[in-house]
């Protein structure tokens, strides 16, 4: 493995008495340079991204008039992950993270210019979306893992939360953006401005981020499918990691309703479709807005040690709120209710990805990531379509509330059995599946706030 340990930060007064905790300000983190490379780089990329899903769903709704082919047209950016997100992944942790970051980003600018060509046939454009979108796997996982090098331990949730927070923001300005951008001037436009978002991410990340060795040298790798395989071992191998990736899993598969079911929500409370847009627009929102409310300001406000202490309540709290839009009279009502849903998941989500990242080992954290990601995009899938065909028998408010109350049992469960969580004094590595008993390779990561290494 390589060594790629930054220098300690001093975290001791002028007396010797170790610095009180307190919670860390986006000042800090916006301190470190090459995080705010990554950061902006992540922002010009994620608008671009959600600008052309827009823009590419009109446009092939323009040319077809097809509602299932526009669907399609959209639903594709998530097939890479489900199909073979985790291998994709495990590439990342082969070469260095700042290359994959580069090449992949050039390399995905390529199918979206094309794209952009008029005159383009609607299923050559879903096959470009298709190979674009592979590079996504590889990309988000060697960004995941480069944070922690790039960030010590006391910075890392609050910098997670604000990659996080900034996400949901760019959605709904991409999606809102691209949308308007593609019924007023063209669709082509948001498509081009997307492949120009991904030569600009490259450069930022060259200029910005320094170059470190890959996490394995070349003597190390072993068959693709073999390494992403001990990904999935030492993720649910492991009682900590199985057990904020099942919470994630939980999480997921009732936080997406009301994204999935919004516009026949939306439905139930008028009866002109012309009037609906306003209510289907709103309940899609509140889930991130609450997401950014919660991201910000439970990690900014609360110090880490707290944070780790309102896991339970936040992940109770979450489908409990969704449950109670069963009683909701109106649009604005659900809106709330999910917003407040998305508020605890805001809160929650940096906390267990930052214990899940500063857990795994050097040289594992892109192909875990992977593995975690692909997971979640199949249980967003399958909770969207399994909710969306009960919602064609039943109610979809009571459907809602039923999937929701099903979700807060699930919660209750995983959140008794949750392991103690790594103590940040003495965080000692999670053993990689392929490491001896008696030897286990350092994990480089920044220093905390005491001087000592993290695992």
């Amino acid at each position: 493995m390589s060594d790629d340990r930054p220098a300690a930060r001093p975290a001791e007064r002028a007396g010797g008495a170790t610095e009180p905790e307190r919670p860390v300000t986006f000042r800090d983190v916006f301190a470190v340079q090459e995080y705010r490379a990554l950061y902006v780089s992540l922002v010009v990329s994620w608008l671009g991204d959600y600008l052309a899903r827009a823009a590419i769903v009109v446009l092939v709704y323009q040319q077809t008039e097809s509602v299932l082919l526009s669907a399609v047209s959209f639903a594709v950016s998530y097939v890479p992950w489900i199909v073979g997100g985790p291998v994709l992944a495990a590439l990342a942790d082969r070469y260095p993270y700042r290359r994959v970051l580069i090449v992949a980003d050039l390399a995905r600018a390529v199918p979206i210019a094309l794209i952009a060509l008029p005159g383009m046939n609607v299923y050559v454009i879903i096959v470009l979306l298709f190979v674009a979108m592979l590079g996504a796997p590889p990309t988000q996982a060697a960004r995941s893992a480069l944070m922690p090098l790039i960030l010590d331990r006391r910075e890392l949730v609050t910098g997670l939360a604000i990659n996080a927070s900034t996400s949901q923001a760019a959605q709904v300005v991409g999606y809102l953006l691209g949308a308007t951008l593609a019924v007023a001037i063209n669709p082509r436009l948001g498509i081009a401005l997307d492949a120009v978002s991904f030569v600009v991410s490259a450069g930022l990340i060259a200029m910005g981020v320094r170059p470190r060795p890959g996490a394995a040298d070349r003597a190390e790798r072993r068959h693709l499918l073999r390494e992403t395989g001990e990904g999935f071992r030492l993720v649910f191998g492991t009682p900590l990691l199985r057990s904020i990736a099942l919470m994630v899993f939980a999480l997921t598969t009732f936080t997406i309703l009301p994204e999935g079911l919004a516009a026949g929500w939306a439905a139930l409370f008028h009866e002109e479709p012309s009037a609906r847009g306003f209510d289907q627009g709103l309940i899609m929102a509140a889930g991130p807005i609450g997401f950014v409310i919660g991201g910000l300001g439970i990690n900014r406000l609360v110090v880490q040690s707290r944070r780790r202490r309102l896991v339970r309540p936040l992940a109770l709290l979450a489908p409990t709120a969704l449950a109670l839009t069963v009683f909701a009279p109106n649009a604005g009502t659900v809106a709330v209710f999910v917003v407040i849903s998305g508020i605890a998941q805001g809160g929650l989500m940096p906390t267990l990805n930052g214990e899940f990242v500063l857990a795994l080992p050097h040289g594992y954290r892109a192909r875990a990531y992977g593995v975690v990601q692909g997971g979640l995009q199949f249980t967003q899938c399958f909770a969207v379509i399994a909710t969306g065909a009960l919602a064609q028998v039943s109610s979809i408010p009571l459907v809602v509330g039923v999937w929701s109350i099903g979700g807060l049992l699930l919660m209750l469960a995983l959140v008794a059995y949750r392991p103690q969580a790594v103590a940040e004094e003495d965080a000692q590595a999670v053993v990689p599946p392929t490491a001896a008993a008696t030897h286990v390779t350092p994990d480089p990561v920044r220093p905390g706030p005491a001087g000592k290494l993290d695992r």
